[in-house]
Formats: structure tokens, sequence, C-alpha cells
């Protein structure tokens, strides 16, 4: 009988493989409320009708670097309709609106490149596609439930693959775009205490979907030598060389990309790879 892997989630705490700078890099989202089956590529396996599928990717094209997801909360299993929010995540002034349809057709008429109605609050995702790995499933519901009973209903939902899933339990704060690991259900009060102050938790921190992961090493490194935790504390000045203004000083910062150990990055991978990691160090601080 053959032995079954590791959980890859596992497997990448053991090797010890950093969490920093491992956030997708993504500028725009749209998350759609389905009930039904999720399987292994969300949307394209969705029981969404297929003018639907095709309008999706259509406006997920013109408007560039967006995450289409799906989304769902166990007690809305028996309503009628469906909820969507579309949005960005720039490194200021995130957006997110939202509406509510009568159904899946409705979609068609929305045009996402546009703001509609703003929500007013945050939205917490939690991965829970266990379809795409089953580290998602295994760490990403206990996660959804803690974040469930400690924020409003209305903030919270389930999502399918937003990236890393050897990083589970992962959780997305929007509009900000904040990427959060290897969250266990004790943990998800600091991160969200942090959150609420507009502070980042960084032990959880995977990084920011504005940013390239390069960058996201980069603002690491800067808040770590700094101590500031704010959402809007750091600004990214220059991508090249990196430079970031915080606390009225100007940090330039040198990255350099190597490969890690070999392993697995899913728990269904065929093959073995290597995943990158980014060093980053400060080369030099200056007035702003």
């Amino acid at each position: 009988m053959e032995r079954r892997r590791p959980f890859c989630a596992e497997a990448s705490a053991e090797s010890g493989e950093p969490l920093a700078a491992t956030a997708s890099r993504v500028d725009h989202w749209i998350l759609v409320e389905h009930r039904g089956f999720w399987g292994s590529e969300a949307v394209a396996a969705s029981t969404l009708p297929g003018e639907v599928k095709r309008h999706l990717a259509r406006e997920a094209a013109v408007l560039g670097r967006t995450k289409v997801l799906l989304i769902r909360r166990p007690q809305r299993r028996t309503r009628d309709g469906l909820r969507v929010f579309w949005g960005s995540s720039p490194e200021r002034g995130g957006r997110l609106s939202y509406a509510d349809l009568a159904g899946p057709d409705d979609l068609v008429g929305l045009d996402f490149t546009t703001p509609g109605e703003a929500i007013g609050h945050p939205l917490l995702l939690a991965c829970t596609h266990g379809k795409h790995d089953r580290c998602c499933a295994r760490y990403g519901r206990p996660v959804y439930e803690a974040l469930a009973d400690q924020a409003d209903a209305d903030w919270v939902w389930q999502c399918s693959h937003v990236g890393g899933d050897r990083f589970a339990g992962n959780v997305v704060c929007l509009p900000e775009g904040l990427y959060f690991g290897r969250v266990d259900p004790a943990d998800t009060w600091a991160i969200l205490d942090e959150y609420l102050a507009g502070r980042i938790h960084l032990p959880f921190y995977r990084g920011r979907a504005c940013y390239a992961f390069a960058v996201q090493a980069a603002e690491r490194a800067v808040r770590e030598e700094t101590g500031l935790r704010g959402f809007d504390e750091l600004e990214l000045v220059s991508k090249r060389p990196i430079v970031f203004r915080a606390g009225g000083r100007l940090y330039e910062v040198d990255v350099t990309a190597t490969r890690g150990e070999l392993t697995y990055l899913t728990c269904s991978a065929d093959r073995l790879s290597r995943p990158p990691r980014y060093a980053a160090r400060i080369l030099r601080e200056s007035a702003a």
C-alpha cells in the first residue's frame, strides 16, 4: 500500500520555510457567493452558467492582476439570491463594493471595472478550498469558525484558493490585501485585534498583495527594523532600487532571491520544486 505524503503545510512548517514574501500579487478582486460544488479549479468547475464564467474572465482580463474567488458562509446556505463583492487593494485607498443579486445570471450585468455601493467594512477571507488542497480544508475551516466567532458576521467568509496552500491556514484581509499564513484558531484574535487597530501582526504575515515578492521582503525588513506596524506607516517610493518611506526616514533595501529546499508545493503536486526565498537587508537610511 502506497504511503500518503505528509500534508504540505506540515512539511513547509517543519522545514522552516519563511512566510515572508509569499503573498499572491493581486490588484483587483471579484468575490462571488456560490453555495454549490467547489472543484479543484473553483470557478471553472462550478455550476455557474457558461456566460457568467466568460463574463468574469473578460472583466478580470480588462482589470489585470485580478483574483476571482468563490465565497460562501454556511449560515446563508438556505437563502435566496447571492452576494458579490469587487474592488481593489492598492497600498492606500482600497475600496470594496457589493451587490445583492437574485441569481447568478445577474452577474453578467455587472461592470466590475467601476465602483458600486461601498460596503463600509472589511472582509476577512479564510481559504477552505479542500478540493484544491487538503490542507486548506484541514486548517482553513477551523480558522474560519474562529474568525466567525470573533468578528461581525458580515465580515467573515470562506473562500476558494488564494495561493500558497502549504501556508494553510490562510487568511486574507480586504481591502488592504494583507495575507496571513500558518494561522491556527488560537492565533485569530491576535491578528484581528491588531487589524482592527490598523496594524499588521507580523508573526503570521505573508505580505501585501499590492507588492511584488521582492518588495514584500523589503517591507518586512523595514517593519522589523523600525518597529512600525501601521498599514499606512510605510510608503513605497521606488521599486528600483526598492525604497520605503517610514517614520520620516527613507530606507533603501537590497533583496536577493535564492531557491529553497526541494519540496512539494501542494499536497497534490506531482514533482518536487524549489520555492523562491528572499533575503532583504537595509543598505542605507536617510532623511525623507
